[in-house]
């Protein structure tokens, strides 16, 4: 699929969007609190790969690892853009669409998810963006280290802190 996709097969590039979209969209969603500014984010993320595809040795193997270091740079690069613009992308509320009958569980939810944010907040940056990458966009040790520059023992470990860490946090009694 990915060869075919690099040779610039529509039929492979539409399968590669058709999988990829959804976990970049998840990942973004993570790093910025406006569903529309995620979106954008992956539809720019999805552009890049496809533009990409041709001038990059990718293989099955590192295609995701490839296509998350994109999405990191574009998530960053929004940041910084806001910055500049002195805009705060986290003053509007984070919204979490729910499918649940009634305000009071949609209520609950955003409470929990803005509360797991928090606690993801007070870890270092680099254990963050494991926890986001392994678990939140599902890549596995190898992709994430590819993605980060680390080695998989590297992200293992961390990855092991970073969770002992959360699991000594008085906060995290509310989830057990």
């Amino acid at each position: 699929m990915t060869l075919a996709a690099v040779r610039g097969e529509p039929a492979a590039i539409d399968t590669l969007i058709r999988h990829f979209r959804p976990v970049v969209y998840r990942y973004c969603r993570t790093k910025l609190p406006d569903p529309q500014t995620a979106e954008d984010v992956t539809q720019e993320v999805m552009l890049a790969m496809v533009q990409a595809l041709p001038t990059h040795r990718i293989d099955e193997h590192s295609i995701a690892a490839f296509v998350f270091g994109i999405a990191a740079n574009k998530v960053a690069m929004t940041h910084r853009s806001a910055y500049r613009r002195r805009e705060d992308l986290f003053d509007s509320p984070i919204e979490h669409p729910d499918q649940s009958p009634g305000p009071p569980d949609v209520a609950e939810r955003r409470d929990t998810v803005a509360r797991l944010l928090r606690l993801l907040d007070d870890l270092p940056p680099q254990s963050r963006e494991i926890l986001l990458l392994r678990v939140g966009a599902n890549l596995t040790t190898a992709e994430t280290a590819e993605v980060l520059g680390m080695s998989e023992g590297a992200v293992r470990v961390a990855q092991h802190r970073a969770i002992a860490r959360l699991r000594q946090t008085p906060a995290l009694e509310m989830f057990r």
